[in-house]
């Protein structure tokens, strides 16, 4: 079933135009991966076909009553909502009988709106949905329902906005990076949950494995025009390379016919024929074919490294804790050579704060952090590059001079160095603030590189940078002779360029692992439940919506056990209205010994609830 069709669109900005005549489908089932080079116009596709933008020409056909929601990098919430108002804003028909039963637990005098709320539950069997909402919230790392949208992180803003996405369940889905600021496991259970839930997807996304375990189909802007490849990342870097190298014959085919052509249009008579008039007309497409070029550019930086010493970095007992929280415990680790190490861990584990102690913007609270004389720290953090008004993108990088030094006394300029960096040379005079987010980081990733650092601390540098800029970085690093330490979610990204792993594990525990992300999953996972601590990867998705993790029950007593302590509430309501008319004394002759079997019922009831729920109580606490 066909969802949405797009016809000829085109969009462009002045003189530049990104796309045009582009054309293609979205039908029911797919999930779809959609990649393209920062600044070529993959945010404007994606706000066009969400509708938040019109095309220059063609358009968007919706299917009718079709259900469409967007996830966009930046999400659009009220402030002055708490993370559950905003849940509960949502027009999801069952989403509002939720809330109001959640309302009517809250007000137990009030048994006649009890009463509604549970029946509606019933009617359209809401509790599944409710421990599925709970769950989302809870593997999102949104606790503190009564907590504003304005008190709230922009990570935590992006996670509630993808919870309500995904509470709203839509026909279609569009995401942009949904998962930039989700840590590891907050992926890997996202991966999971669309693999299982009948969602329509057409997303942008830099992480090359979520496009490996979601996308049954890819598709690519390259140059204005549009790619499809019917499977998942491998696929399609495997059809693309033989694309390429078809597109390659294709084009040197043209150029042969080109100088045969061109040496035709020399010779030929001034009187020109309706047959020649068309051959000339060939001519100029050919010509067009053989002149076409690629502009995979690849960052080849031979920079002049300054030599690093014996001593490198020291870490000597360092912790450090904020109130109550413990990030550091008496860490010990001495830095060689060229180790090339990756950090993973929840958010709010330590992670940035342990870099930042390193490169001195933050004080161990204890310990000694000591610093071999001859390194030089190149930092990539977060915050990414300062905007001055008015700057331009050659500017930025002419404030470390002129000239950049190379190996073997070599020098390249300040321009060739940002081609290098996939700046083509009229790009290089576009204000920075013109620049898209990806194209500002890898500006400023460019910065960071060209100081010459030997020793370079990279946190989440693959936020925002495109595919293709993520190969060139990836390139460049594997080639890098000093010592690396980054953060990063990206698991495609940190199984190529570390082999070894700091784990933080909350706390102030870290773990020092010999290996990249893929060898710790797998040491992870082998792992038995006694050992982990914690029960076993699929008992864990069941019981996600009850934070106990001593629980022993299984998904079906726990479902029971759920639905006793409903029963429980609603049978003391009851209970209690009978109560309320026998002490008003209204009752008369047959009505009182009609209420009083029904209370005797409602009392049976209770006590055989009663029994099951101490019986299932007692083996959730053993």
């Amino acid at each position: 079933m066909n969802y949405v069709s797009v016809e000829n669109i085109a969009k462009g900005f002045g003189e530049r135009i990104l796309f045009k005549n582009i054309s293609f489908g979205i039908n029911e089932g797919q999930k779809i991966g959609f990649v393209a080079k920062n600044g070529t116009g993959k945010t404007s596709l994606l706000d066009i076909i969400a509708g938040d933008d019109e095309p220059d020409e063609g358009q968007v056909v919706y299917r009718k009553n079709l259900k469409v929601a967007f996830l966009p990098q930046e999400p659009d919430l009220d402030p002055l909502l708490t993370i559950e108002e905003t849940i509960f804003a949502s027009d999801n028909e069952v989403l509002q009988v939720i809330n109001a039963y959640e309302k009517a637990l809250q007000n137990p005098d009030d048994a006649e709106e009890y009463q509604k709320a549970f029946e509606k539950m019933d009617a359209i069997n809401a509790w599944d949905f409710e421990t599925q909402y709970k769950q989302i919230l809870f593997k999102l790392k949104l606790d503190d329902l009564g907590k504003k949208v304005r008190d709230l992180s922009g990570g935590q803003k992006k996670r509630l906005a993808l919870a309500n996405i995904l509470l709203s369940k839509p026909n279609l889905l569009y995401l942009d990076e949904p998962t930039n600021h989700l840590d590891l496991e907050m992926i890997e259970w996202l991966e999971e949950y669309f693999a299982k839930e009948n969602f329509t997807l057409f997303m942008v996304t830099h992480d090359r494995y979520f496009l490996e375990n979601v996308c049954n189909e890819i598709v690519e802007l390259e140059n204005g025009k549009l790619y499809s490849y019917k499977g998942n990342y491998a696929y399609y870097l495997a059809n693309k390379e033989a694309r390429i190298a078809n597109e390659q014959i294709a084009t040197d085919k043209a150029k042969q016919l080109y100088k045969k052509e061109l040496d035709w249009m020399r010779r030929q008579p001034k009187a020109r024929t309706t047959k020649s008039k068309s051959r000339i007309d060939d001519f100029y497409e050919i010509k067009e074919r053989a002149h076409k070029r690629r502009n995979d550019h690849e960052v080849q930086l031979e920079i002049n490294m300054e030599r690093m010493g014996s001593k490198i970095l020291e870490l000597h007992k360092i912790s450090k804790k904020f109130e109550n929280l413990i990030l550091l415990d008496k860490f010990d680790y001495v830095f060689k050579k060229g180790e090339r190490i990756g950090i993973i861990g929840k958010n709010g584990t330590g992670k940035s704060t342990f870099l930042n102690m390193i490169t001195g913007a933050i004080t161990p609270d204890h310990g000694k952090i000591i610093i071999g004389d001859t390194i030089k720290f190149g930092y990539y953090t977060q915050s990414g590059i300062t905007i001055k008004e008015g700057q331009k993108v050659i500017d930025v990088i002419r404030e470390f001079g002129d000239y950049i030094p190379l190996k073997k006394g070599r020098q390249i300029s300040a321009q060739q160095l940002l081609e290098r960096f996939l700046f083509d040379r009229k790009k290089q005079y576009d204000f920075v603030e013109k620049l898209s987010g990806g194209e500002r980081k890898r500006l400023y990733l460019c910065t960071v590189l060209i100081q010459n650092p030997n020793f370079l601390i990279l946190d989440e540098p693959t936020n925002d940078l495109d595919i293709v800029t993520l190969n060139v970085l990836e390139n460049f690093l594997l080639d890098f002779p000093g010592c690396l330490l980054v953060v990063s979610h990206d698991r495609y990204f940190m199984d190529k360029i570390v082999d070894h792993l700091f784990v933080f594990q909350g706390k102030g525990i870290i773990q020092d692992f010999p290996g990249n992300y893929s060898d710790y999953r797998i040491y992870n996972d082998s792992k038995t439940p006694e050992i982990k601590g914690v029960e076993s990867v699929a008992s864990k998705e069941k019981n996600t919506w009850k934070k106990d993790n001593k629980t022993s029950l299984s998904y079906n007593e726990q479902k029971e056990f759920s639905k006793i302590e409903r029963d429980l509430k609603k049978l003391e309501l009851q209970k209690k209205e009978i109560e309320k008319l026998f002490l008003e004394g209204s009752l008369e002759g047959d009505k009182i010994t009609e209420e009083s079997q029904k209370l005797e019922k409602i009392l049976e009831k209770i006590e055989e609830n009663e029994m099951r729920w101490l019986e299932l109580s007692e083996k959730l606490e053993g």
